[in-house]
């Protein structure tokens, strides 16, 4: 007699979603560790209320789909490290510009993907530059350097309390999910960042914009569900700022509803 054996999946109900951070790859003592800084991983636990789980960055040895089949949101973080400008055809970096290509070899190909399946995506600066340079657009690589622009960088010389803490206002884009969240036309935020949009990429739409006319957050035209970048750090002490608390709500809020779509199949 012929024994058919069959291979069973059992659903697996999750008390949490479960989200993607970015990583990069950094040296200590010598040797490279894949690392996100606490402060991202802690305010997406808290204020999102969902699971977090990081993505090393493997490369071009990371498998979109699988990553994305697993999880019901992508969260891309910030970090010292810039975009390398090939991505977007610009001109070389300076020497001694520090770059990440692991990431941008893990990032870049899984965003587009990421919105195209209705995972919800949630970016902060570099992760945000990542994200304009993943649908077309350019950056610049030292936004103080460019005419008309101020020096959106911070003074590491201060305190982490003073360089993370209020650097400028920001205008909401009126009928815009920023502008609805804070319920208010404009709102200050830090700014701690030397790259920033230089073309804002096809199928974006501007958020939020700084004094001197830098955008400063967008959203993904169209998206399925929550697809927004944001230049700043609403991560920092993000249960003592009302704001960036909501906008982590909004978020985790969206992976929720993918969580519970997919336990529903």
């Amino acid at each position: 007699m012929l024994l058919l054996k069959f291979k069973v999946r059992t659903k697996i109900m999750r008390s949490k979603p479960i989200v993607a951070v970015s990583a990069c790859v950094k040296d200590v003592d010598g040797f490279a560790n894949y690392a996100v800084g606490t402060k991202y991983v802690d305010a997406l636990a808290k204020a999102s209320g969902v699971t977090p789980l990081i993505l090393p960055a493997l490369g071009y040895g990371t498998h979109a789909e699988d990553v994305l089949e697993m999880c019901d949101g992508l969260y891309l973080t910030g970090s010292v490290s810039n975009v390398e400008p090939h991505h977007y055809d610009g001109e070389p970096s300076d020497e001694g510009t520090l770059h990440d290509p692991l990431r941008d070899a893990t990032t870049l190909p899984l965003i587009r993907r990421a919105v195209e399946n209705g995972v919800p995506v949630f970016a902060i600066c570099r992760g945000y530059q990542e994200m304009n340079v993943a649908y077309g657009g350019t950056l610049h690589q030292k936004v103080q350097d460019v005419a008309g622009y101020m020096d959106h960088r911070e003074d590491r010389n201060q305190e982490p309390d003073v360089y993370f803490g209020p650097a400028h206002d920001i205008n909401l884009v009126e009928g815009g999910l920023l502008a609805e969240i804070a319920g208010t036309s404009s709102i200050t935020v830090n700014s701690l960042h030397g790259q920033g949009v230089n073309r804002l990429a096809p199928g974006l739409e501007v958020e939020a914009t700084a004094p001197d006319g830098l955008i400063e957050a967008f959203h993904v035209k169209d998206a399925k569900a929550f697809a927004v970048g944001v230049q700043w750090h609403p991560e920092w002490k993000v249960m003592d700022n009302t704001f960036s608390r909501a906008l982590f709500e909004r978020f985790g809020d969206a992976c929720r509803q993918r969580s519970n779509q997919r336990n529903e199949k």
